[in-house]
């Protein structure tokens, strides 16, 4: 006789657990709620490497990536109830081909940054051509994020110090990157144009 709790119980049960370990599962819960339901549909009381798949590649149009993401959070949850019931099967992870994350990060050379400045230099009016002058220029001199250089203000400049202040960046942290006389001069300048 199975000790394992009906399977909406069991779903309860493991989300109440992982939370109270920390885990948020916003995503993972809505998912997992879904494939419980999906199970109560078929009429399955104890779900199959094959139920797992079955779900995990809905719909049919999804990517690679996303049906990875449904099979892992069944994983997950499967694993839980493995530890109630032993015959309850556990999807391998290398079921569904997941794809690249990201792209492959692409390092310009420095003849690459001095076109493409040359190219915005073109830009008109004299003020956009600036602004991506500028904005390129960072990029490539500070190792700054797009959207942190984008979201920089004049006061994020300490001209005292020669330091640039990213404010609230990746995980809402701040940091301060040292500037080169040559780009202090260069932001400096920039910052009078579009004053």
């Amino acid at each position: 006789m199975s000790a394992r709790p009906p399977l909406r119980d069991a779903f309860d049960d493991y989300l109440a657990l992982r939370r109270a370990l920390g885990f948020k599962l916003a995503n993972a819960g809505r998912l997992l709620g879904q494939f419980v339901d999906y199970l109560d549909k078929h009429g399955v009381g104890i779900p199959t490497t094959d139920d797992a798949l079955a779900w995990a590649n809905l719909p049919s149009s999804a990517s690679s990536n996303w049906r990875a993401i449904r099979l892992s959070v069944v994983r997950g949850f499967a694993s839980y109830l493995h530890g109630l019931d032993a015959s309850v099967e556990v999807p391998s992870a290398d079921l569904i081909r997941r794809g690249p994350d990201r792209a492959t990060p692409y390092l310009y050379s420095d003849s690459e940054i001095r076109g493409l400045l040359a190219a915005a230099r073109e830009l008109r009016p004299r003020f956009r051509a600036a602004t991506y002058q500028t904005l390129i220029g960072l990029l490539a001199t500070c190792g700054l994020r797009v959207s942190e250089a984008i979201a920089l203000n004049s006061t994020d400049l300490d001209p005292d110090e020669g330091l640039l202040v990213i404010r609230e960046t990746k995980f809402a942290k701040s940091r301060l990157v040292p500037l080169h006389s040559t780009t202090q001069a260069l932001l400096a300048a920039y910052i009078t144009l579009r004053d």
